[in-house]
């Protein structure tokens, strides 16, 4: 049973030039392991995050850093979340997340389905 679906694009010169604008954001808005990142691949897990607060109903509290992409041995992304967001998740009976990052001709995106097991 699908729970709920978030779509999020970033346009990535303009969230580049806010993260120079405000360096304090690559702390308060990614883990240690997403930081060091490039560019286009910071604002698509920006994407991601915001992909799973609307798939999650846009709830308030959630903390950035409580959803993380990762990706495996072949590059594929995944979400690991914990806290605020695996809290939010169970109460909405989210098993697990399906995502999709993209980045092209200035522009990240992410989709992200939040899927149950309840029928």
């Amino acid at each position: 049973m699908i729970v709920g679906v978030g779509i999020d694009v970033v346009d990535v010169a303009r969230f580049g030039a806010t993260l120079e604008r405000t360096p304090a954001l690559r702390t308060r808005l990614f883990t240690d392991g997403e930081r060091d990142l490039p560019l286009a691949s910071l604002a698509a897990r920006f994407a991601a995050k915001e992909a799973v607060a609307k798939a999650l109903g846009a709830p308030a509290g959630l903390s950035w850093t409580d959803a993380e992409v990762e990706k495996d041995a072949w590059g594929k992304p995944s979400l690991r979340v914990r806290g605020s967001v695996a809290a939010w998740a169970s109460e909405l009976g989210v098993a697990r997340f399906h995502v999709s990052l993209s980045h092209d001709a200035g522009i990240a995106s992410a989709v992200v389905v939040a899927e149950g097991d309840r029928a």
